[in-house]
């Protein structure tokens, strides 16, 4: 069984040579972040990101990269973050415990999405990116671009052919997605990131819904779980790239747009490598049995998202110009048809 010591030794070791920065000289300027990944799947996610930029500043300034919960929870990114503690991070909303009212659309907003590239057009072309600017400019933290990554599927120890075999699930899921699914009999459990593939060996987990089937076999949860269900509550998690404010606007404009260059890069490099990634470890991986809820028993599920969505968008008039973005984006990706929707 993996243990979570020989997990955080693995992941010391890993962050330093990973990066193999080159010597710090006098003057550089230096910034320490931290992403909501481990060490297996930071290797896709953000560090060919963090190598590039090392490589490209040089001494004029180098980040240092530290791992899931490394410095600190992920729970408490934001607060890092905000105190300055942490320069900059890689997170979802969600799973930082943003205190902003746009943090329950991070991560996996139920049914928001149905292809990774929803996120990035959302984003910059519908509106949501001046919704972030203004909700974490207000708080001290600069907002620099969304991104996505895979879609939110259920894997498990049992396998899940209806929703009646959801029902006492155990699940580490997202906060927002487990309140979604809670009302299927869901059980939404929190534990440190690195804890879940020892919680479903010991069957303290009965199975997670944290990701697509790229990250199952990346990071060795398809070594301690069975079966994949291909129905998905969300077509691609919505992540950030988030920085201190007063350590963004001492950075030079040049070095500022390096750096969105390389967050950027980060998000294209995600685009194929999950998409490509999915669809080949569900027609050539050995590891997960594939299990499908019949659709329509499923459009249960989809049916109550638009009513989870008009009860987030009754909190806050925040919350309701982002869930307006959401039904009018969808209302169009479906009138444009195939392939952008279809019924």
């Amino acid at each position: 069984m993996t243990t979570r010591r020989k997990f955080i030794q693995g992941a010391a070791v890993a962050a330093p040579a990973a990066l193999a920065a080159p010597a710090i000289a006098q003057g550089t300027i230096t910034w320490r972040m931290q992403t909501y990944a481990g060490a297996a799947l930071a290797e896709h996610v953000i560090d060919p990101a963090i190598e590039m930029f090392n490589k490209i500043a040089g001494d004029r300034m180098q980040i240092e990269l530290f791992y899931a919960d490394q410095l600190v929870p992920t729970g408490e990114l934001f607060q890092a973050l905000q105190r300055g503690t942490i320069d900059a991070v890689q997170s979802d909303d969600d799973s930082m415990a943003s205190p902003t009212e746009v943090t329950v659309f991070g991560g996996y907003f139920p049914f928001g999405s149905r292809y990774s590239l929803d996120v990035p057009v959302l984003f910059n072309q519908y509106g949501l990116n001046e919704i972030w600017d203004e909700e974490y400019s207000a708080v001290g933290v600069k907002h620099i671009s969304a991104g996505a990554w895979d879609p939110c599927h259920f894997a498990t120890k049992d396998p899940i052919r209806s929703l009646e075999d959801l029902k006492g699930k155990r699940v580490f899921t997202f906060p927002t997605a487990g309140r979604f699914m809670s009302q299927f009999g869901v059980v939404p459990v929190n534990l440190p990131w690195e804890d879940i593939e020892v919680a479903l060996q010991t069957g303290e987990l009965d199975g997670i819904a944290w990701s697509g089937i790229t990250e199952d076999y990346t990071v060795g949860w398809a070594d301690v779980t069975n079966y994949f269900l291909t129905n998905n509550i969300s077509g691609a998690w919505a992540g950030s790239f988030f920085a201190n404010m007063e350590r963004w606007n001492e950075l030079p404009e040049d070095l500022q747009t390096l750096f969105r260059v390389c967050c950027d890069q980060s998000h294209y490099y995600r685009q194929w490598w999950y998409w490509g990634g999915e669809a080949n470890l569900r027609v050539n991986g050995t590891k997960l049995e594939l299990t499908t809820i019949p659709d329509e028993e499923w459009a249960t599920v989809e049916n109550a998202a638009l009513e989870f969505w008009e009860e987030i968008a009754a909190e806050s008039d925040v919350k309701r110009r982002v869930v307006d973005i959401f039904k009018q984006y969808n209302a169009d990706m479906l009138k444009a048809g195939r392939p952008y929707r279809y019924t």
